[in-house]
């Protein structure tokens, strides 16, 4: 027997007692996931597994604050694990176009980058120093003189062999020069041609039998002077060395644990020592050229250390939720700078995006966005597929870069990625994409409800705490807890369940708290958040009003005392955004002369949607079911209900079954004798 519904038992009242609190600050905040035992469950096992293609989807509803619920659980769990490497790029000297990477531990990339700054500038300093020495000057004197002697002697023995074959000699930049002597007195062009051809012949090829013999002197002075620019460019080496020995000793004994860093600075000592001109001239060079500084400057950048990756506070692994994942935010890019209407760049210009600073721990990304460049969708699944992050401009990768850029070395990739959306992309992901399935195989499906429990009530009630605390709210008193539950509950649409999109009960608070510091209330109470609720449904329930405006002014007719065929009353529930209300309906039906089956009004002229349609056919089925499985039920036949239902065409039986239906469909009593069935 149906019992008539009290006017109480509407809605879910909490209980005050069950908070045990006379206000959230006596209740602690919360540490742990609410209401979503499933999706804590995934997320913990996900984070947890190590091998390839375990990233995670977390799917819900929105504002069941799954974003922020990851980060939280994210957080608790990335302290506990150690914090990754730095990771920088560094000057690759046998190929400037390709950048070599350099993996630090944790902190120490910002101290070798202050390092190497400092090297060079006390290199600048000690170099030109040393070199304008009175005892460089000595040695340099020394080692010149040697050679010069040496020059000489061999230049002497030169000159006595062209002698006596009567030449006197010359050295020019193209080689020897031999001129004809005669009675002491070198000829010149003319007298040479006066002479007669027989003379002539003669002495030219006594000139080439004399260079022949002065051929091999001639390479022993050669050899001498590329002896003693051997001799002056190792010593410079050894002045050099010299000079920032005890620089470049005191970073090699810094570092000396770490391999890849003491070989990086080798390679450096190295190519200063061959850079040595750039440090020797660098001041006098500015004051006797009008360049630009910068591009003075630009020469020293292969020494510096480019940090993409800082993990000096990280403290854990790394969380990063990248808001905005374009191309260059997401993967990193190339900067470019203009020097003299030139485009030009170098590792300096590398920037590091959200996957270079959530290496070694956890990124988070809203699906939507992410899907919004199919480029950066594709780019993010290829450096998941091969573990490693590589730095490409989107036209270069594309194939319509025109001009040569940089080809960083990719840096290993060990990362978990999180994928936040509602399940309708999951599905669609799953579906249409194989390689999301072999990348993201652990779906954290988050609820829109929990039960309404004991246990789920008081942490809902510490969720208000965490609230007030991390936002710097107002605390809630018992009567403003229990009127949000009431709240949250009425969201759910069950009794027996509360809400788990905690972000619309969020706002209530936040907006509750607006009204609690204009009143200058210690709490937020029960008052401040009804009139925060009903502030916010004023906002948004014009058309309800408008509604319920056309009804009262018989714009819209709504009858509401006694009775009519084929007529009944309904609820539509209209949703406009971030308000439902429900508005009535009339519903009619009606049968007559006309084609087979049912006549679907709404859907005829387009009107309908498919709950509609769908509805309607639902009906069809069952009357066919019901009054039709020996032949089809054909509403076009004339059907007449006498009182005594005779003249009715078919079966009475049916023809009563069918009355007695109708009459239960609208709700009251069918006593039209003829009618037309039509929704």
């Amino acid at each position: 027997m149906v019992a008539e519904l009290p006017a109480e038992k509407l809605r879910w009242t909490c209980d005050p007692k069950i908070i045990a609190a006379k206000s959230t600050e006596e209740l602690k905040p919360l540490d742990v996931m609410v209401g979503q035992p499933r999706a804590y469950q995934a997320l913990l096992f996900g984070f947890q597994v190590k091998e390839p293609g375990f990233n995670i989807f977390a799917a819900g509803p929105p504002a069941t604050g799954k974003a922020a619920t990851t980060i939280d659980f994210l957080e608790s769990i990335a302290k506990k694990k150690p914090t990754p490497p730095d990771w920088c790029y560094v000057h690759n000297f046998e190929d400037e176009y390709q950048p070599s990477t350099l993996s630090c531990p944790p902190g120490l990339g910002r101290q070798l980058k202050q390092d190497m700054r400092e090297l060079v500038q006390a290199s600048r300093i000690a170099i030109p120093q040393i070199f304008d020495g009175e005892d460089y000057a000595a040695k340099r004197d020394q080692i010149l003189k040697k050679t010069t002697q040496q020059r000489q002697e061999n230049i002497a023995k030169m000159g006595h062999v062209a002698e006596e074959e009567g030449f006197t000699m010359q050295l020019t930049a193209t080689g020897i020069s031999l001129v004809l002597v005669k009675k002491g007195h070198p000829l010149s062009e003319e007298e040479f041609l006066s002479l007669s051809k027989d003379d002539q012949q003669k002495f030219t090829q006594t000139r080439e039998e004399v260079k022949e013999k002065l051929i091999p002197l001639l390479r022993q002075l050669r050899d001498l002077e590329t002896q003693a620019r051997k001799e002056m460019s190792e010593f410079d080496r050894d002045v050099t060395l010299y000079a920032i020995d005890h620089l470049m000793s005191k970073l090699l004994d810094k570092y000396k644990e770490h391999a890849e860093i003491t070989s990086f600075l080798r390679a450096i000592q190295s190519h200063i020592v061959e850079d040595l001109d750039r440090f020797r001239g660098q001041e006098s060079e500015k004051k006797e050229s009008n360049r630009d500084d910068s591009l003075d400057e630009s020469g020293f950048r292969v020494y510096e250390v480019n940090v993409i990756a800082d993990n000096s506070g990280a403290g854990g692994a790394p969380v990063v939720f990248e808001q905005n994942p374009t191309y260059d935010n997401l993967l990193g890019h190339v900067e470019k700078e203009s020097q003299q209407g030139t485009l030009t760049t170098d590792f300096t210009l590398i920037k590091g995006g959200s996957l270079h600073r959530a290496n070694g721990g956890y990124l988070i990304i809203r699906a939507e966005q992410l899907l919004r460049d199919l480029n950066v969708y594709d780019a993010l699944k290829r450096m998941l597929k091969t573990g490693a992050i590589t730095i490409e401009d989107l036209p270069q990768r594309t194939g319509y870069a025109s001009v040569r850029s940089l080809s960083p070395r990719p840096i290993p990739l060990d990362l978990k990625l999180i994928l936040i959306g509602d399940s309708n992309t999951y599905q669609t992901l799953f579906s249409y994409d194989p390689e999301f399935r072999e990348l993201f195989k652990v779906k954290a499906d988050f609820d829109y409800t929990m039960d309404n429990n004991e246990k789920n009530v008081h942490d809902y009630a510490c969720f208000f705490t965490t609230l007030a605390l991390n936002e710097k709210l107002k605390h809630l008193d018992t009567s403003a807890i229990t009127r949000l539950l009431e709240h949250s509950s009425r969201l759910a649409e069950d009794q027996d369940k509360l809400s788990t999109q905690f972000g619309l009960v969020a706002n209530v608070v936040r907006e509750a708290h607006f009204y609690a510091t204009q009143d200058d209330s210690k709490y937020i109470t029960v008052d401040h958040v009804e009139k925060a609720i009903e502030a916010k449904t004023y906002r948004s329930n014009l058309i309800q009003e408008k509604l319920r405006e056309y009804i009262e002014r018989n714009v819209i007719f709504i009858s509401t005392e006694g009775a009519v065929v084929g007529q009944i009353n309904g609820l539509s529930v209209l949703n406009v955004g971030d308000f439902s209300f429900g508005a009535p309906s009339r519903i009619t039906v009606a049968v007559g002369l006309g084609k087979e089956g049912l006549v679907d009004v709404q859907r005829e002229v387009n009107m309908g949607g498919p709950i509609h349609g769908k509805g309607v056919m639902i009906i069809a089925g069952y009357l066919t079911s019901k009054f039709a499985r020996d032949k089809p039920l054909t509403l076009s036949a004339r059907i007449v209900f006498e009182q005594n239902y005779e003249g009715v065409e078919g079966d009475s039986a049916s023809s009563t079954e069918l009355y007695a239906l109708l009459s239960s469909l609208s709700g009251v009593s069918i006593k039209q004798n003829f009618f037309t069935f039509y929704f």
